[in-house]
C-alpha cells in the first residue's frame, strides 16, 4: 500500500512524496518533524520473518556506515505486517538516469569523476568488516548534488556477508543491463558483483544505451557491444577500464573497486584525489528545470525509473556526427578544386604533359637540361660528448652558501669534441613504467622500430625498472599501480627481459615497503630504498647470499633515498634531507665513509643524482620550492662540487635521467600534474623525441638498457 501524502510513520515521519515505487516497495521524501530536517524513507514490504531478521541484522550495519559519497542511515525499523524501512538522508540534485535524459551523451571527464567517486565508496562498503554490497548500482542510484558532489544512494537491497557464506537471504532483485549474471538464482555475489553493475552504470552513460544483459551473455545468447563501436569517441583506455569490470567471470573482472578506480583515473592522465573531492557540473537549479515541460518529465517519479523508456540520445549524436562528416568532406572536395585551378593558372609545368594537352590556352614548358656534374654536398656533423659537454645553454645555480651568481657556457668550462652521434640497436632500448593499460607495467621499447613489448603483468602493477649490467635481466617495484613518491607496501622482484622467470627477492616478506632499486656495475649487489625502518634508508642486497645490508643509518626521520651507482661501482650517490631540503651525499659501495657532497638551501632539493658513464660529472635534478618551480637538470664536476650548471633540454622539467650506454644519449622524464612522458635526446638536447605519443596515459621511470654480452 502507498503511503498517502502528510501521514506519518512512527508518528515522527510525514511523508512528503512517492519518488519511486516497484515490486519490493517505493521510496519516498519526508520530513523528520523531531530534526526538522528531509529524509529519505525506503520501504520493503517483504515481512516473513527470515527478511524481517535479515533487515534488522544489515539495518544495524548500514546505520554505521560514515563516508562522504555515501547518505546516513539515520534510522530503521519494522512495522507488523506492514513493512521494514529505512531512514536515510534525502540527497537533492538530479540522479545519473536523469542527467543522461537531460543532457545526452555524458563527457568522458564526468564519467571518469562519477567512477572514481562510486569506486570510493564501493571500496569503503567492501572494507568494513563484515563487508557491505550494495547490488543494485544503476544510474538512478548515483545522485549528484546541487553543488556537483556525488553519491551512491538506495541501500535496499544491501547485503552485509557473513563469513564465507553464499548470498541466499535477504532482498535480492535485479536490473537487466546493470546485474551481472551471478546475481541471477542463488548464485554468490561479492564485491566483484557491485563492480560488474558500476561498469555497466558507466557504460550506459557513455553510449546512452543499456548494455546487454549480462545472464544473456553468460548463456551466449548475446554478446557486450563494444562500447567504442557505439560511441568511437571514448578514450581505449577508458573503454578498456570499462569493459574489463563488466567481464561475464569474476575473475576476470578487477578484483577490488580500487584497482577499478586507479584504471578509470589512469584512463586520461587524472591525478588521484582525496577521497570524497571527486565532483561534477551541478544539475541546473530545480526552477529551471521545471520551466521546461520536456526537462519537468524527467522530474516525474511516479513509477521507478527502470521502468520508465529510456529515451537514447544515441540517434541525434550520430546525426550530428554524419553533418560533420558531410561538413569535411565539402571542405575537402572545396579545397582540391582550389589547388588544381591554382596550378592550373599559376604552375602548368606541374601538370604531366597527358593533362596539359587537354587545355591548349597553358603555354608551352620548354624543356631543361640539366648540367651534368658532381656536386660536392658537406655532411653536418653534430656535436656529442660522454657527457654533457656541448650543453648550448647553462647557468650558474646557487652554491653550498648561496652567494655565487654566474651564467657561462658549458665550452668554457668542459672540452668539446666533434664526431657523429652513433645510432645502433644495441643503444636504443629502453625500460619504462607506463599506467597505459590502467595500472602501472614496465615495457621495453626499441627507438628505432617504435614497438612497445610488456615485460611485466603484475596484479598490483610494476614500476622502476633497473637493468642488470649484461642486459639480459631487470630488478623492479610492486606493486605500483601509478607513479607516486614512495611505495609503502611494495617489495623488489628479478625478471628476465622477455618476462619470464619472475623471482621475488626475500626484501617482500619485510614489511614497510622496499622501492628505488639500482644494481652494480659489477652485478652482485642491489642498492635500494626501504621503510622498514619507519623512514627511508638506504641497504644493499647481495645477491650470492641473500643478505641485507644497511648502508646509511641517518637520524630518525631524516631520509637518505636514490641510491646510485659510479661506473666503476666504488661509489654511491644518493640523496640525502639532513635539512629541509635534500642535498647530494656520497658514500662507499659498502657504506663507509659518507661526505657531503653538495649542500643546498632549504628551499632547492636536490635528487635522482646519477654519475656520467666517466665518473667525473654527477648530473641531479633541482627544484626551487620557494618559487614553485618544476625541476631542472644540473650537472656538477666531480672534482669542483662548487659551480653546478643548469642544463636545458627543452622540456619544462626534467627529472630521473640516465645515460645510454656509450654516453650519447639520455633518457630522462618530464611533466607534472597533467601527466609524464619519458623523453630522449643527445646530451645538448638535440634529435629530442617521446618514446610514445599517447597522451592519456603516464610514462616514467626510464631504463636505458646495457648492451647485451
Amino acid at each position: 500500500m502507498i503511503l498517502e501524502r502528510d501521514s506519518f510513520l512512527q508518528k515522527r515521519y510525514r511523508i512528503i512524496e512517492n519518488l519511486g515505487q516497484g515490486g519490493m516497495g517505493s521510496i519516498y521524501r519526508a520530513i523528520d518533524e523531531n530534526l526538522g530536517l528531509e529524509v529519505a524513507v525506503k520501504e520493503n514490504l517483504f515481512t516473513t520473518e527470515e527478511y524481517a531478521r535479515q533487515f534488522r541484522l544489515e539495518a544495524v550495519i548500514l546505520a554505521n556506515l560514515r563516508h562522504p559519497n555515501l547518505p546516513r542511515v539515520s534510522d530503521h525499523f519494522v512495522i507488523a505486517g506492514e513493512g521494514q524501512y529505512l531512514i536515510m538522508d534525502y540527497i537533492e540534485g538530479e540522479d545519473l538516469r536523469q542527467r543522461m535524459e537531460r543532457v545526452g551523451l555524458l563527457p568522458e571527464d564526468e564519467i571518469i569523476q562519477v567512477g572514481a567517486a562510486m569506486c570510493d565508496a564501493l571500496t569503503y562498503l567492501h572494507t568494513r568488516k563484515p563487508p557491505v554490497l550494495h547490488r543494485d548500482i544503476k544510474p538512478g542510484n548515483v545522485k549528484i548534488s546541487p553543488d556537483g558532489h556525488i553519491y551512491l544512494v538506495d541501500f535496499g537491497l544491501a547485503k552485509v556477508i557473513q563469513g564465507n557464506q553464499a548470498t541466499t537471504t535477504g532482498a535480492r532483485a535485479m536490473t537487466p543491463g546493470y546485474s551481472p549474471p551471478e546475481q541471477y538464482g542463488t548464485a554468490r555475489t561479492d564485491a566483484r558483483t557491485d563492480i560488474y553493475s558500476l561498469g555497466a552504470t558507466l557504460y550506459a552513460a557513455l553510449t546512452g544505451v543499456i548494455p546487454e544483459d549480462g545472464l544473456a551473455r553468460a548463456m551466449d545468447n548475446a554478446q557486450l557491444t563494444p562500447l567504442r563501436k557505439r560511441n568511437p569517441e571514448i578514450a581505449r583506455r577508458l573503454a578498456a577500464a570499462i569493459e574489463k569490470a563488466m567481464e561475464i567471470d569474476p575473475g576476470d573482472r578487477y578484483q577490488t573497486a580500487e584497482a577499478f578506480k586507479l584504471a578509470l583515473l589512469n584512463a586520461k592522465s587524472k591525478t588521484q584525489q582525496l577521497t570524497g573531492t571527486y565532483t561534477i557540473s551541478p544539475p541546473p537549479p530545480e526552477a529551471e528545470r521545471q520551466a521546461d515541460p520536456a526537462k519537468a518529465a524527467v522530474l516525474a517519479h511516479s513509477i521507478p525509473l527502470e521502468e520508465q523508456p529510456f529515451v537514447s540520445p544515441r540517434k541525434k549524436q550520430m546525426q550530428r556526427t554524419t553533418r560533420m562528416i558531410r561538413t569535411i568532406s565539402g571542405g575537402f572536395l572545396a579545397f582540391l578544386l582550389i589547388s588544381f585551378l591554382l596550378i592550373l593558372f599559376f604552375a602548368p609545368q606541374l601538370l604531366p604533359d597527358s593533362t596539359r594537352k587537354y587545355f591548349t590556352f597553358l603555354p608551352s614548358v620548354p624543356e631543361v637540361v640539366l648540367p651534368t656534374q658532381t656536386a660536392q654536398v658537406e655532411t653536418p656533423i653534430e656535436l656529442a660528448s660522454p657527457t654533457l659537454l656541448n650543453t648550448p645553454v647553462i647557468e650558474m645555480t646557487a652554491t653550498a652558501d648561496l652567494t655565487i651568481d654566474v651564467t657561462q657556457t658549458a665550452a668554457s668550462a668542459l672540452t668539446q669534441t666533434l664526431a657523429p652521434t652513433p645510432i645502433g640497436a644495441d643503444y636504443l632500448q629502453i625500460a619504462y613504467a607506463s599506467t597505459r593499460t590502467g595500472v602501472s607495467q614496465i615495457y621495453l621499447t626499441n627507438l628505432l622500430s617504435d614497438q612497445a613489448i610488456p615485460i611485466t603483468n603484475m596484479p598490483g602493477g610494476a614500476c622502476q625498472p633497473s637493468w642488470a649490467p649484461d642486459g639480459s635481466k631487470l630488478v623492479f617495484t610492486s606493486p605500483c599501480g601509478i607513479k607516486k613518491d614512495t611505495y609503502s607496501e611494495s617489495s623488489l622482484f628479478i625478471i628476465d627481459a622477455d618476462g619470464s622467470n619472475l623471482i621475488p627477492l626475500s626484501t617482500a616478506t619485510v614489511p614497510g615497503g622496499d622501492f628505488e632499486p639500482a644494481w652494480s656495475p659489477d652485478g652482485k649487489y642491489i642498492a635500494f630504498t626501504s621503510l622498514r625502518d619507519g623512514y627511508m634508508q638506504i641497504y644493499s642486497y647481495n645477491l650470492a647470499s641473500s643478505s641485507i645490508t644497511r648502508l646509511v643509518e641517518t637520524p630518525v626521520n631524516k631520509p637518505a633515498r636514490q641510491a646510485s651507482w659510479s661506473p666503476d661501482g666504488k661509489t654511491i650517490v644518493y640523496s640525502y634531507q639532513r635539512v629541509d631540503a635534500y642535498e647530494i651525499w656520497t658514500m662507499s659501495a659498502f657504506g663507509l665513509d659518507e661526505k657531503s657532497f653538495l649542500l643546498s638551501a632549504d628551499y632547492l632539493s636536490n635528487n635522482f643524482p646519477i654519475f656520467s658513464p666517466d665518473g667525473k660529472y654527477i648530473l641531479f635534478s633541482q627544484t626551487n620550492t620557494r618559487d614553485a618551480k618544476l625541476p631542472d637538470l644540473f650537472f656538477v664536476k666531480l672534482s669542483d662540487p662548487s659551480t653546478p650548471l643548469k642544463v636545458s633540454l627543452g622540456v619544462n622539467s626534467i627529472t630521473d635521467v640516465h645515460y645510454s650506454p656509450d654516453g650519447n644519449w639520455l633518457a630522462y622524464e618530464a611533466g607534472g600534474e597533467r601527466g609524464y612522458h619519458v623523453y630522449y635526446s643527445t646530451p645538448s638536447g638535440g634529435n629530442q623525441a617521446r618514446i610514445t605519443q599517447d597522451v592519456f596515459s603516464d610514462d616514467f621511470d626510464s631504463a636505458w638498457r646495457p648492451i647485451l654480452k
